[in-house]
């Protein structure tokens, strides 16, 4: 089965597992490390252009389970990472990095966040090698085992 193709499998399989999840997934906890994640995924490779800003950004406002929160909420937070990982990336990255670490108290909140980010690194159909390693490094900062993920 051809790269493309196993990663868009496995986005959909994450996106139905996130799904079921959706009425436990309602923490500002887990809001605030989505969109910390959404933005580290966006600004893997260190800079967010316009493009990948506005992708990302309709990602969010589409995704089932971040409808738990208001769209307007969620952009800002976004937007807010954004900045700190566009001003400096390794002082955002370290920023970013402790927000989605608020996930950790909760594996299944842990587990969807680590989730989104492999589904929004993956929806532009290429998982890069800057995208998986910022959320491996997230899985590092929930708990969780990279190759719980394939990573």
């Amino acid at each position: 089965m051809p790269f493309w193709d196993k990663l868009r499998e496995s986005s959909q399989t994450m996106q139905t597992q996130l799904l079921s999840k959706k009425n436990e997934l309602k923490s500002g906890a887990f809001r605030d490390a989505s969109m910390a994640m959404c933005a580290l995924v966006a600004a893997a490779d260190g800079s967010v252009d316009p493009s990948e800003r506005q992708r990302t950004a309709s990602l969010i406002a589409s995704n089932e389970v971040l409808q738990n929160f208001q769209a307007d909420d969620l952009q800002r937070r976004f937007n807010d990472y954004v900045s700190k990982l566009t001003a400096d990336f390794a002082f955002g990255k370290v920023s970013v990095l402790q927000d989605i670490g608020k996930a950790k108290k909760k594996p299944a909140e842990a587990r969807a966040v680590i989730q989104i980010g492999i589904v929004i690194g993956g929806a532009d159909g290429t998982f890069d090698d800057d995208e998986k390693a910022v959320v491996r490094e997230a899985c590092f900062a929930v708990g969780l085992d990279p190759a719980e993920f394939e990573l």
